[in-house]
């Protein structure tokens, strides 16, 4: 399943060619949906055009082409692949949340798609001993608290741990240790959207990467230099910023 969910990463060597947007909509019950879609297209152009028959080379590339093109829960997948090992009922349960999909344009893989639908503060705490083997990539904005009016980001959530680690667990000993100079030049741009179904009352707090775009919708950018980057300097860090609703 990790080759299943991480193929992207197989090669370093293809520069700012992947994008990865992010969706959390926050729920009145104070559960959350996210939906993460990682864009190859570019990726895969320019691996076919160095070498036209690379992709067929790639056994993560003809698994991707394998998988679904609708939404598939991680528990079926697994269950069809007959590579379902766990019998604990509270990992079959977040397995079922956990869905994925492959996404195509002109018949070709773009890419793929993961999603957690309604997940709860305790999915959340499930979802970190789940991923200590799955790794998967999700948004570490998940796991700010949610109470179905009231949202508390944490802004030390503004990183890439999952990645890192996804990428880590890829990767060869000597590859994992240059992880992080890597993430700047693979990624061309990350981004999240927080949507609420109330209304925007309020928000606390400030910090550059974030941007309320209308009553309902904040926009979070990361500046994937000034992360990595010391030097870097920025205007609005708060630890905290919290949005209430309606």
């Amino acid at each position: 399943m990790k080759k299943t969910i991480l193929f992207f990463f197989i090669s370093f060597f293809i520069l700012q060619s992947c994008s990865i947007n992010s969706e959390i909509v926050y729920h009145n019950d104070a559960a959350s949906t996210s939906v993460t879609d990682i864009d190859m297209k570019q990726f895969i152009a320019e691996m076919k055009a160095m070498t036209p028959d690379s992709l067929k080379q790639q056994k993560e590339f003809g698994e991707m082409d394998k998988l679904p093109t609708v939404w598939t829960s991680i528990f079926d997948i697994q269950k069809e692949e007959g590579k379902l090992k766990t019998q604990d009922p509270d990992s079959i349960r977040i397995m079922k949340k956990i869905f994925m999909k492959t996404n195509k344009e002109n018949n070709e893989p773009s890419g793929f798609s993961l999603k957690m639908e309604h997940f709860t503060q305790s999915d959340h705490q499930l979802l970190k001993s789940y991923n200590k083997k799955e790794k998967l990539p999700f948004d570490q904005n998940i796991f700010n608290n949610w109470d179905g009016k009231t949202l508390t980001i944490n802004t030390e959530n503004f990183n890439l741990k999952t990645i890192e680690e996804a990428l880590k667990s890829k990767a060869s000993k000597e590859e994992a240790e240059k992880v992080e100079g890597m993430i700047t030049m693979f990624f061309k741009s990350i981004g999240t959207t927080l949507k609420f179904e109330n209304k925007i009352i309020s928000i606390s707090g400030k910090h550059d990467w974030v941007k309320q775009m209308d009553n309902y919708t904040v926009k979070i950018d990361y500046d994937l230099k000034a992360m990595y980057d010391k030097e870097v300097k920025l205007k609005n860090t708060d630890k905290k910023i919290v949005i209430v609703t309606e």
